[in-house]
């Protein structure tokens, strides 16, 4: 290629890049023409591009769209024949989300065939509507709030859907067998502050269509917000568990000093720790059971999720992270007595950084709910140092979508956290803790509870034994005038006990290379009540 070429190319794909960031800012149904080139490179330049200018939001959907009904929504649905690739060899195929009632504003969607983005069109027929005049309406605002993508997950002859992608920067995804509960987004900012919360939106997608032989895809996104815009690349991997590779780069407007990294968001009502306020014939009520953390040290961490009576922020110190998620550990019917929502088979979400996240903190948010309809739960890395302005700011992670987070093989898991009060006159608080996964032959005198509280202190703290691998500890604990406590609680293997020697063995190894501890630490804030 010579010299003149290259001159040329750099000004065909510069020049695109300006025509794309001006007409983001000019309104939804401009930003491209038909057939464009396409690259990652392309949405990096773009969204440096947008944060260079002034935010300007998007512009509502028409009233008539807006003002719809949750009934009269619903029945808006996309022409299953209309599938995007639904008819070719592709195995993947994409379904449009229509604007409207809790979706006041639309996005644009394309798809990338050839290295050309081709954008996606909203034609009057494109969604079944309950009257003409809403297809009409959704024609004329061309754009969609969301898309969902569907893969032969289960079985072979049927494209389920498997990853949605719809409001802000949410998005959440299934893995085989596994139904929809918790979601994860972009980008959080400023969670919980008084200030109140920022909501980044994807204002533009583009999906790459994958080969008929592929078992994976490719979607792009643009990130956009007052203080931030973004370039997002996914790479999903429907599986068991279905995975997503994810590439950020950020471009500040403004100094974001509270920013949540592979942010996750659940449901949490009540369970065995945290009783229902309200008479309920189920047992518990939650998408996930617990904060599970696995730190720079390598210490593997269980915080045990709550409904608190007021706002509850906890922050757990940590550098470079390997690891942490909100999981659910009850996946039989019988833990929630509920035989219509499916709690049991909701997924769990692990987010594993790629390369180094430095200094910081994995961010735990509960906030009150009275609904389960709420999402009241909020878990994300934030970073010490903040994002400024001048400087790309580039992060990748792993998030993948099991039924529970991969723990050693002989390395005690929590699998219950139930409170109550002991007998007699003084009714101190006792935590009961269930262990499964234990070395198996390791009687329960050669084990040792290391156990501590920020306030008050621990009375006590009983094992007793309830199987091979599965222990029980009864930890009481006096608050001693306190209404506010850090609990924290870890089983260790006592050093020289005179247990089976193949499953000492089997301990001893496992213990060294973790500290001694033969399982996750417990952590809990107790409250007075």
């Amino acid at each position: 290629m010579t010299n003149s070429e290259l001159h040329s190319n750099r000004r065909t794909f510069l020049g695109g890049v300006s025509a794309l960031a001006g007409a983001l800012a000019l309104g939804p149904r401009v930003w491209a023409q038909e057939g464009d080139r396409f690259s990652r490179q392309l949405v990096i330049e773009a969204a440096q591009a947008l944060a260079a200018k002034p935010y300007s939001s998007p512009p509502k959907v028409p009233d008539q769209l807006l003002n719809l009904n949750y009934d009269t929504y619903r029945k808006i649905r996309y022409r299953k024949k209309a599938a995007i690739w639904g008819g070719t060899p592709t195995k993947f195929a994409i379904e449009l989300f229509a604007p409207g009632n809790l979706f006041a504003s639309g996005i644009d969607v394309s798809v990338v065939e050839n290295g050309k983005a081709f954008p996606v069109p909203v034609h009057a027929d494109t969604f079944e509507t309950p009257t003409k005049e809403i297809g009409e309406f959704l024609a004329k605002l061309g754009q969609v709030a969301g898309f969902r993508l569907h893969f032969p997950i289960n079985r072979d002859d049927y494209k389920d859907e498997f990853v949605v992608f719809q409001g802000a920067s949410y998005f959440r995804a299934v893995s085989r067998d596994q139904t929809y509960g918790l979601s994860a987004r972009g980008l959080a900012i400023d969670v919980a502050e008084p200030t109140g919360e920022e909501f980044p939106i994807f204002r533009k997608f583009w999906i790459e269509r994958p080969s008929s032989a592929a078992d994976s895809i490719v979607v792009h996104a643009l990130l956009d917000s007052p203080r931030v815009a973004g370039a997002y690349r996914f790479g999903i991997y429907p599986d068991t568990p279905t995975r997503l590779d994810i590439e950020a780069t950020l471009f500040a407007r403004a100094p974001l000093r509270h920013v949540g990294l592979g942010a996750l968001t659940s449901m949490f009502l009540f369970g065995s720790i945290d009783r229902a306020d309200q008479p309920d014939y189920r047992t518990a009520v939650y998408d996930s059971t617990g904060l599970a953390m696995h730190t720079g040290s390598g210490e593997r961490l269980w915080r045990p999720l709550s409904n608190p009576q007021t706002l509850q922020i906890s922050a757990f110190m940590d550098k470079n992270p390997k690891g942490f998620g909100l999981i659910l550990r009850d996946r039989t019917p019988e833990a929630f007595q509920d035989l219509e929502a499916g709690y049991h088979t909701r997924p769990s979400a692990w987010v594993m950084p790629m390369g180094e996240w430095g200094d910081g903190h994995v961010q735990l948010v509960e906030i009150p709910t009275s609904s389960e309809a709420n999402d009241n739960i909020v878990a994300y890395w934030r970073p010490k140092s903040p994002i400024l302005p001048g400087t790309p700011y580039n992060f990748a992670y792993r998030l993948t979508w099991p039924n529970d987070n991969w723990l050693p093989p002989a390395f005690g898991r929590v699998a219950r956290s139930a409170y109550g009060l002991t007998l007699g006159a003084n009714k101190r608080p006792q935590m009961v803790i269930d262990y499964v996964g234990l070395p198996e032959n390791v009687p329960v005198k050669a084990i040792k509870i290391d156990a501590g509280a920020s306030q008050g202190k621990i009375v006590e703290s009983v094992v007793q034994q309830t199987g091979p691998g599965r222990i029980r500890i009864f930890m009481t604990f006096d608050p001693a005038g306190a209404t506010l406590s850090e609990l924290r609680l870890q089983p260790k293997l006592q050093a020289n006990h005179p247990a089976k020697q193949e499953a000492n063995q089997q301990a001893k190894q496992l213990a060294k290379q973790l500290g001694g501890a033969i399982g996750e630490t417990w952590l809990y804030r107790w409250s007075a009540r």
